[in-house]
This record gives C-alpha cells, structure tokens and sequence, in this order.
C-alpha cells in the first residue's frame, strides 16, 4: 500500500508524518515519532499496555489505525509530564510503588488519567473498573489502585 501524508496532533504538537494507510497508532508513535513510552504488549487489544489518550478517551493504539485519528488530540505517557517533571498521577505511581517491571505501566498511568479527569476522586470500585482492561503480570494491583487513590486525593 502506498503511503500517505499525515498530520497527527500528538501531546500538544503537530506532526506530519508520510505512513502506510494501514500503520498502526502504535507503530508511528514508538517508530515514526519516537515515543517509546506506549509499549506494544499483546498486540491483539488485551493487555492495555499501549493505552494513549484520544480526545481524552482511552484507546488501545495497537487496535487503532493512524489515518483514524487525524485531526483528533493524541496524548502518550511522555505527554503528561511538564517542564521536565512527573505529572501527579506519574508521582503518585512513583511514590506508592504503583509500578514493577514497568512494562504495563504506562498504559495504567494513561487510563487512570481519563478517570481522574472525568471523575476526580473516584472510589474503588470506579478505579478497578477504569484499570480492567490493563493487565499487570508482577503485582496484585493493590499497590496501583493506592497510586490512583494517592493521585485522586491530592487533587483540590
């Protein structure tokens, strides 16, 4: 398949990027753009490990084409930090030990930020639920939950 030009608005920034009409979100953020923050884990939609922010909604890159989100914000991982420090829920994960091998962290990172942004101070329940489709292999998710929990509580 021939390429294509596209423009991408990827964490604030645009981005014109010549790709296959069939790339994958993944693959031009970790190849084309360098963002190797959103990890390619399963490659079938299951693990969540490739989690980014499209118009603020949760969105598995390695089930989205490239070409379908033109024109819409894109945000990854490397997004949410600012002036070159970690953004809360980046800290919260950080400090609560919320992360292990590190590998599915990003995408937990990004999908619990759709969550506090439509639900500031969620409970439990709205985490677990937010966090399902995320799959961590090291850890029981007590220490990821108490990271959002952390992040929710210092929000004002």
């Amino acid at each position: 398949m021939p390429k294509r030009l596209l423009t991408l608005a990827v964490n604030g920034r645009r981005h014109e990027i010549a790709a296959d009409g069939h790339a994958l979100l993944v693959d031009v953020l970790r190849d084309a753009l360098g963002l190797t923050g959103t990890k390619q884990g399963c490659d079938g939609g299951e693990c969540g490990a490739c989690t980014v922010l499209v118009d603020g909604a949760p969105r598995l890159a390695c089930l989205t084409l490239a070409a379908s989100v033109e024109g819409r914000a894109i945000e990854t991982i490397e997004g949410l930090a600012r002036s070159g420090r970690m953004s809360a829920l980046q800290q919260a994960f950080h400090e609560r030990l919320g992360t292990q091998c590190g590998f599915c962290t990003p995408g937990m990172i990004m999908a619990a930020e759709a969550l506090l942004r439509r639900t500031p101070h969620p409970d439990e329940a709205e985490i677990r639920e937010a966090l399902a489709g995320n799959l961590c292999r090291c850890t029981g998710y007590v220490k990821i939950i108490e990271s959002v929990r952390a992040a929710a509580e210092a929000r004002p």
